[in-house]
C-alpha cells in the first residue's frame, strides 16, 4: 500500500497553493483518476509522488508520501530534451531491465501496441516520432522497468483507436495500483474505481481535493445531485429567513415610529415601548445568529463557459474537393490515392493509426481551403506553439487593439483564467490553457470553416461536456482529426479512416 499523507504543495515563485492537505492510499487493483480542469496541480502531484525531487524547481512540500519500499514508475506527459535526440535504441538501452527481456517478451510488448520487435532497435529519433508513437514508447518503458505503481499522466493522449482500447485494457487488468490523468471521458469511465477530484475554489485561490471511492460516472452523479440539493435547500432557508427579516423590520419601524411620537407627558407609555424595543433588539440579535448558521450555496468549480457563432455554410457549397496521388514526409510515403469531398455544414472526422499522416492531411486540407476566396477559416495545430505567440500574455494574443481588452479578459474569465494568468507569456501556460486561447480566438470572430488538430485532447472531462456541445451547435463546416470517442460519436456526422491506402468513410 502507498500512502499520501496531509500533503500540501506551494508554488515557491507566488506562495500559492498547488494542493492542500492531501491525503489518500492506494492498493493492488485500484485504479484512481485525478480529475480536475487544466492547471490545479494533477500532474504536479504525479511528479512528487514519483520524486520529489522532480518539483523542487518551482514548489515546496510538507506532509508525506509513504511507499512502503514500493517502486513507482512515471508515464509523463513530455518527454525532456535529451530524451528526444535519442536514437529509439538508445532510449530502450537505458530503461532498466531492457536486456533481461527475451525477443520473444519484447515481441509481444511491442505487439499489443501495433508495433513490430524492430521498433525497439530502430535508429529512428524518438523526436521525429508522432504524438501517438511517444505514447507507445513511453507505455512500452513501463512495462520494462515493472515498476509496483503505476503513475500515467494523460496517457491517451494522441493516441490512435486500438491502442486507447489497449491502454484501457492495460490499466484494468494490470493488478497494481494506477493512478492516472486522463481527458478522455470515455476512458475514466470505463476503468476509475476511485476518484481523486482537485478543484480550485474562490477565483482559483483555494484548493480542494475529494477522494472517493467510487467509478466516475456515479461519482459526477452524485457530484451533481448534491451541488442541485445543497443549492435548492440554501435557497429555501435564505428565501424563509428574509420573510423572518423582513416582518421583523416592520416590527422595528413601528416600535422606532411609535418611541419617536410619543410624549414626555406620556411616561407609561414610553416604559412599555422601551420594553419593546428590548424584545426587538433581542428578536435582532437571535436573526443574527440564524443567519450566520444558513446553509452556504455549494462553494465548486465550474467546467468552461463559450459560445460560438459562425457562419451556415450552404448546403451545396464545396469546402474542400482534393485528390492526392499520395502523402509523404519527406521521403516516407504515408498514404496514396486520397480523395476527399466536403460540402455544406459537414462536421467531419478524420481518424486512423498513429503514424497515418492524419495531421500531414490535415495541414494539406488547410492549405487548400485557403486558397478559395470568401472562406473564412481557423485552424488549430496538434503542437500548439506553431499557433501562438510564445512570449505574448493570453490578453496581447487575442487583442486587436486596446479597445478589445475588457471584452477579451471577459472571455478569459469564462474559460476559469485567472488575472495573473491572463497576463502570462503563453509559454508558462499548461496545454490546457494553451488550448483555450484557440476556443475564445474562435468565439471572438465568425468563421465558416474550423480545422482542429485534436480539439478536445487537453480539456478536462467535464470541460468536454461542454466542448462537445459548442462544436455540435457550430454553425460553420468542422474538419478534425480525433480519437475521442464521446466526441464523434456526438459531434461528428462523417469519420473516415486514414491509412496507406487512403481515406474511407466508416459507417457505423
Amino acid at each position: 500500500m502507498m500512502q499520501v499523507k496531509n500533503l500540501t504543495i506551494t508554488n515557491i515563485k507566488d506562495m500559492s497553493l498547488i494542493c492542500d492537505d492531501i491525503s489518500f492510499s492506494v492498493v493492488n487493483g485500484q485504479r484512481l483518476a485525478v480529475i480536475g480542469e487544466e492547471g490545479n496541480g494533477k500532474s504536479t502531484l504525479l511528479k512528487a509522488i514519483h520524486d520529489i525531487d522532480l518539483i523542487k524547481g518551482y514548489a515546496s512540500y510538507s506532509g508525506e508520501i509513504i511507499k512502503n519500499g514500493l517502486k513507482t514508475g512515471l508515464l509523463p506527459q513530455e518527454l525532456d530534451y535529451e530524451e528526444h535526440i535519442k536514437s529509439i535504441a538508445e532510449y530502450f538501452c537505458g530503461c532498466d531491465g531492457f536486456f533481461d527481456f527475451t525477443p520473444k517478451e519484447l515481441s509481444n510488448a511491442a505487439y499489443g501496441l501495433g508495433l513490430d520487435t524492430g521498433f525497439f532497435y530502430s535508429e529512428e529519433k524518438v523526436g521525429s516520432l508522432s504524438g501517438g508513437e511517444k505514447v507507445k514508447l513511453k507505455i512500452l518503458k513501463l512495462i520494462i522497468e515493472n515498476p509496483d505503481i503505476l503513475l500515467l499522466d494523460e496517457p491517451s493522449n494522441d493516441i490512435d483507436m486500438d491502442t486507447m482500447i489497449y491502454v484501457e485494457r492495460f490499466i484494468k487488468n494490470c493488478g497494481k495500483p494506477v493512478i492516472y490523468i486522463s481527458h478522455d471521458e470515455r476512458l475514466v469511465e470505463n476503468t476509475a474505481n476511485c476518484i481523486l477530484h482537485m478543484e480550485r475554489l474562490r477565483r482559483k485561490t483555494i484548493p480542494r481535493a475529494t477522494f472517493s471511492g467510487i467509478g466516475y460516472s456515479e461519482y459526477i452523479e452524485r457530484r451533481l445531485y448534491g451541488i442541485k440539493r445543497q443549492e435548492s435547500n440554501a435557497k429555501k432557508e435564505y428565501s424563509e429567513f428574509k420573510k423572518k427579516e423582513e416582518k421583523f423590520l416592520k416590527i422595528q419601524q413601528k416600535v422606532e415610529s411609535s418611541q419617536n411620537r410619543v410624549s414626555r407627558q406620556d411616561p407609561f407609555t414610553a416604559a412599555l415601548l422601551k420594553k419593546k424595543m428590548h424584545t426587538v433588539k433581542s428578536m435582532e440579535k437571535r436573526l443574527e445568529k440564524e443567519k450566520s448558521g444558513l446553509l452556504e450555496r455549494p462553494d465548486y468549480e465550474e467546467a468552461v463557459n463559450i459560445k460560438f457563432t459562425g457562419n451556415r455554410v450552404p448546403a451545396g457549397k464545396k469546402i474542400v474537393d482534393m485528390y492526392l496521388d499520395s502523402l509523404s514526409v519527406g521521403e516516407k510515403v504515408l498514404s496514396k490515392d486520397i480523395r476527399l469531398l466536403i460540402t455544406g455544414s459537414q462536421k467531419v472526422c478524420i481518424t486512423g493509426r498513429n503514424g497515418s499522416g492524419k495531421t500531414t492531411l490535415l495541414k494539406a486540407v488547410a492549405a487548400e481551403i485557403k486558397r478559395i476566396r470568401g472562406i473564412n477559416t481557423f485552424y488549430m495545430p496538434q503542437d500548439y506553439m506553431e499557433g501562438l505567440e510564445n512570449k505574448a500574455s493570453a490578453v496581447e494574443y487575442l487583442s486587436e487593439n486596446d479597445s478589445d481588452r475588457g471584452r477579451i479578459m471577459s472571455f478569459l474569465g469564462s474559460m476559469n483564467f485567472t488575472a495573473d494568468e491572463m497576463r502570462r507569456s503563453i509559454d508558462s501556460l499548461s496545454g490546457g490553457q494553451k488550448a483555450k486561447l484557440f476556443f475564445i480566438k474562435i468565439a471572438l470572430n465568425s468563421y465558416d470553416v474550423l480545422i482542429l488538430d485534436e480539439p478536445t485532447r487537453n480539456f478536462s472531462a467535464m470541460s468536454n461536456i461542454e466542448i462537445r456541445r459548442v462544436l455540435k451547435e457550430f454553425k460553420g463546416t468542422l474538419i478534425c482529426v480525433s480519437h475521442d470517442r464521446k466526441f464523434i460519436d456526438e459531434v461528428c456526422d462523417k469519420v473516415y479512416v486514414l491509412d496507406q491506402n487512403g481515406l474511407t468513410e466508416k459507417y457505423n
